[in-house]
């Protein structure tokens, strides 16, 4: 790689990796193989420069390590830090074939983080007294969720958003993302059967296992108990209430990202050219991982989360209540759609992250009102060691 100049970086007054939507089905098959590679990077890639104001050059290192020695096209940040200031970040360039330089907070595919949007729906509902934590599934999706081993009978809201329930994960069993599939527009109930034509993975309550299956149902609970459209939900309820401008739920046939945006790449296999894969119909993640943000709209969410403005005071106890992870990260815990994860500088970090075609992106906030974001423009990822190096910049960013 070339050029060492600094990362773009712009000041103003602010108010690890998650598994994501996508990440279990890449520990199969053909985009398991490009993750175990890594991919190949067809092009030289700069850091874009600009003007330096403000703390952080642990954070403006950290995206050019991913940028130049990670192979990541472009990295972006938003922290808040202890003076209540945001700044954002970016290094690298938004197009490899054109060269131009990263946006700063550009919008990107949030993937799995979109997860906590939809868990945050769910209770504000559970807060109206529309939908109970403990009552099962079927309650509210009459006969839909059977299969073998699987009964919505037995499998409880709260295990949805937990992970809990033993619902198969349906992005194991879909076609790699750069294939024909890339274009085509899915219905929930499509990913749902895709699902249910595969047995448990463990009796509801007996074990803990990321499925975006779970999200998929619960984004179908919203919509049979509002008789709205999820993406309206979440706009109205979340979106709109944090005061996120640069977040919205893509349109039905919408392959495009609006605005200032980096292009978001992928391999179509190890040791190949990255392949642009912008332009994607993202149907498929839904209630898992359809959003469009920006790393600063995901710190104001996760701020005004954790900050009372989005849940009553009992919900987001129930959203911190958390269990075991296993097969995230050392000392990570899930919550209802959020993750809990122990810093070095001590307390912890909640939040999520998110891989889907293109994109990857971790974010979170603490209880002392600092909060992190970054996102990197390929997915799976350039380097096995990356993403374990997005994490060391959002500890950089919570704990310098």
């Amino acid at each position: 790689m070339t050029d060492s100049s600094p990362t773009s970086q712009r000041s103003r007054p602010g108010g690890v990796r998650a598994t994501s939507w996508w990440t279990r089905r890449r520990k199969r098959g053909a985009l398991a193989a490009v993750v175990a590679a890594g991919l190949a990077v067809g092009t030289t890639l700069t850091v874009a420069s600009a003007q330096s104001r403000g703390p952080g050059d642990g954070v403006r290192q950290g995206l050019d390590r991913l940028v130049h020695e990670d192979g990541y096209p472009a990295a972006l940040a938003a922290t808040v830090g202890r003076d209540g200031r945001t700044h954002d970040y970016a290094a690298g360039v938004a197009d490899l074939r054109t060269g131009a330089k990263a946006p700063v907070d550009g919008r990107v595919r949030a993937g799995s983080n979109t997860k906590p949007f939809t868990a945050t729906v769910v209770l504000q509902l559970v807060g109206e007294g529309k939908i109970d934590l403990s009552a099962p599934v079927e309650k509210y999706l009459p006969k839909l969720v059977r299969g073998e081993g699987i009964d919505g009978r037995r499998i409880t809201v709260r295990q949805l958003l937990q992970h809990t329930s033993g619902l198969p994960d349906y992005t194991q069993f879909m076609e790699a993302p750069n294939g024909k599939g890339r274009h085509l527009y899915v219905q929930p109930r499509s990913m749902l059967d895709l699902a249910l034509a595969h047995k448990a993975n463990f009796e509801p309550g007996k074990g803990w296992s990321y499925s975006n299956t779970n999200y998929l149902v619960a984004g179908l609970i919203i919509e049979k108990t509002t008789g709205r459209p999820l993406a309206e939900e979440i706009d109205h309820r979340v979106i709109r209430r944090a005061g996120l401008r640069h977040t919205y739920f893509p349109g039905a046939g919408d392959e495009t990202i609006r605005g200032a945006h980096p292009e978001g790449y992928l391999a179509a296999k190890p040791g190949a050219k990255l392949e642009n894969i912008t332009e994607t119909d993202p149907s498929a993640a839904w209630a898992a991982g359809q959003l469009i943000t920006t790393p600063s709209d995901l710190n104001r969410f996760f701020s005004s989360l954790l900050g009372g403005k989005l849940l009553k005071p009992a919900q987001l106890a129930q959203m911190r209540t958390t269990v075991p992870a296993p097969g995230l990260w050392p000392g990570a815990r899930y919550g209802l759609g959020l993750i809990s994860t122990p810093l070095s500088c001590g307390g912890l970090m909640w939040g999520h992250g998110g891989d889907i075609p293109g994109y990857h992106t971790l974010a979170g906030a603490t209880d002392a009102g600092r909060a992190a974001a970054v996102a990197t423009t390929a997915d799976g990822p350039p380097t096995e060691r990356g993403p374990a190096n997005v994490q060391s910049v959002v500890e950089t960013a919570l704990c310098r």
